[in-house]
């Protein structure tokens, strides 16, 4: 069946059914941002695989909602689906609510599966909908009758990633968890997301693509812990150990009987933005005590151990993007190679060091105008041929076992035009304003983020999306709660705390032309105390040139300057160590000092 068969399915599931509205988002029952196959629902029904989206199915209508990362990507993977594309004005707004409430009459019943959908999600639609009379239905499943063939769970074993790269024992772990419930008198604190679970319990698996996580729940108790895991999964060692620790393992269904069992005076912590309607359900109202995420809190500031492995894993990854782009400049001037090509070379030079295990996400490697589609990923058979000209934006990422990285560099195969350069010169003026930044304790990333965009605006340009999110240590690329954004959720308002990896990517897009971002990761870091109080700075942990020939020197300052010229010191003292004297000397070459 194709995307247009599936739309007509459903339309007449809700005939059926006397439903006026279905509403299919991107995530599972624990509220991921990648999902595994089995809950795609969003891009089997309208062949959109983006990370970020919603689909809305009326009787007479089908829409996608998506914001501008993704606006490009959109338009061309729902062509021949009959589904029309509505874009976001603003990133993560429910701007699809508001037409629903406009199209619906009073009476209607919007439907959709409340595993997939939190508490918090569910609370603002009955509001939303309730102010003209539409009802909701947050127990209707209409895919899984019409998805024949549907993938089923992943199965694989997840292994433990030992103190040494972590810093911290989860019994540890588990403990500040404990102290935080029993200081507020609560008795069981739920974990629903997978990277929280994971970073808790220090284990690591392959459930997801590109993110280690393991399918899972868990509720930490006063004097316990319980996993709900397919027992398959855990290898025999880890059962032992869990034994010794108080963590009991329970099949993964078995979370909705025990928390219906859970002692009807005992609370249970819940973090609404993250638990999913369906397990709100079943936990009785005055049990529920509506709470922060603990472990995404603690996670988000890197211990010293973190921070050093994060180091090394830096330098692995310009070490191996030294070789791949050595080969990419070299073979670009004998033959046109493909973007696919350039992916599977990145992940090839990242497989020499014993601790890769992945990619982080899904390679961006877009040529000309491909570089403009802000999340374009290219495909066997359908992308572009790279030649000896024009610009590359490659924006990609590896997952070692000492840490997470994520990486943009635009580079010029040929001679640039003159709006290229100045496009990435106010980008670069962007991305060391950020660099240099110095603030005190108590500053959001919504205060900083006019650093990374002052420059463009300047000249009347501008970029849709957020200047960096928070990253994981071996853990999911994009990591909440942190980041620099011009909007108001979370990211934006999130206080930067020392020890705060995110990441600083400002970039400019012409479409039907070129793409330019530069990426790296940087760290908060104490920077002095004086009478005004505590200030922090950002080191910057990614570890690789910056394409000289885009600059447009006569934007720089002196300052800026200097800090371009103290970086690639940096990167080429840290890296060439590891290099053969040929890659040596073309690292020395990129990292040459302007004036």
């Amino acid at each position: 069946m194709a995307a247009k068969d599936h739309i007509k399915s459903i339309k007449e599931a809700l005939k059926k059914s006397k439903l006026d509205a279905y509403i299919i988002p991107s995530s599972d029952p624990h509220q991921s941002e990648y999902v595994a196959d089995h809950w795609k629902s969003r891009q089997w029904v309208s062949n959109f695989s983006g990370s970020a989206g919603l689909v809305v199915i009326t009787q007479t209508h089908a829409g996608l909602w998506t914001d501008s990362r993704y606006f490009l990507q959109a338009e061309q993977e729902l062509k021949g689906t009959g589904m029309t594309l509505h874009k976001q004005n603003v990133q993560g707004a429910p701007e699809h609510m508001d037409w629903l409430r406009d199209q619906l009459a009073p009476g209607s019943t919007v439907a959709f599966d409340g595993k997939c959908f939190s508490i918090s999600q569910v609370e603002s639609m009955a509001k939303t909908f309730g102010e003209k009379g539409i009802k909701i239905d947050a127990d209707v499943d209409l895919i899984s009758a019409i998805w024949k063939n549907r993938p089923p769970l992943p199965n694989g074993q997840f292994f433990e990633l030992s103190e040494y790269y972590t810093g911290m024992s989860r019994i540890e772990r588990i403990s500040r968890i404990q102290k935080a419930i029993i200081s507020q008198n609560i008795q069981h604190y739920l974990i629903t997301t997978l990277d929280d679970l994971c970073w808790v319990l220090n284990i690591r698996s392959n459930d997801v693509e590109y993110n280690p996580v393991c399918i899972a729940y868990a509720v930490i108790s006063q004097n316990k812990t319980t996993f709900f895991v397919d027992s398959s999964k855990v290898p025999d060692s880890i059962k032992k150990s869990f034994a010794k620790e108080k963590i009991d393992i329970q099949p993964y269904e078995a979370i909705e009987g025990f928390l219906k069992k859970i002692n009807k005076t005992d609370k249970i912590w819940v973090d609404k933005s993250t638990a999913s309607e369906w397990l709100g359900s079943i936990i009785k109202k005055d049990q529920l005590y509506s709470g922060h995420n603990i472990p995404k809190n603690l996670k988000a500031i890197k211990n010293e151990t973190e921070i050093r492995h994060i180091k090394h894993a830096m330098m692995k990854d310009g070490i191996s993007l030294t070789k791949a782009f050595m080969w990419l400049e070299s073979e670009v001037k004998k033959r046109e190679v493909s973007e696919v090509e350039i992916a599977e070379k990145i992940i090839e030079s990242r497989q020499i060091h014993d601790d890769y295990i992945g990619e982080s996400f899904g390679a961006i490697i877009g040529y000309g105008s491909n570089g403009a589609i802000i999340h374009y990923h290219p495909e066997k058979g359908k992308c572009a041929m790279v030649k000896q000209k024009g610009i590359l934006l490659i924006d990609c990422g590896g997952q070692y076992k000492c840490g997470t990285t994520d990486i943009t560099r635009t580079l010029a195969l040929g001679k640039p035009t003159k709006e290229q350069k100045l496009h990435f010169t106010m980008v670069l003026k962007g991305n060391i304003a950020l660099s240099m930044a110095k603030f005190p304790t108590g500053t959001r990333g919504v205060q900083l983020d006019i650093l990374a965009r002052q420059f463009l605006w300047q000249h009347g340009l501008g970029y849709l999306h957020g200047t960096g999110h928070g990253v994981g240590f071996f853990l999911n690329v994009h990591e909440p709660p942190q980041g620099f954004t011009s909007g108001l959720g979370e990211r934006a308002v999130t206080i930067i705390e020392k020890g705060m990896l995110t990441s600083n990517e400002p970039g400019m897009y012409v479409e039907g032309s070129h793409g330019i971002r530069i990426e790296n990761l940087i760290l908060a870091v104490e920077d002095e105390i004086t009478d005004y109080g505590e200030f922090l700075s950002f080191d910057t942990v990614t570890l690789f040139p910056i394409e000289q020939k885009l600059i447009n020197t006569k934007y720089l300052s002196n300052h800026e300057i200097k800090w371009l010229n103290d970086y690639h010191s940096k990167v080429y003292d840290l890296i060439h160590p590891f290099l053969t004297k040929k890659e040596a000397k073309w690292l020395k070459e990129k990292t040459k000092p302007i004036k």
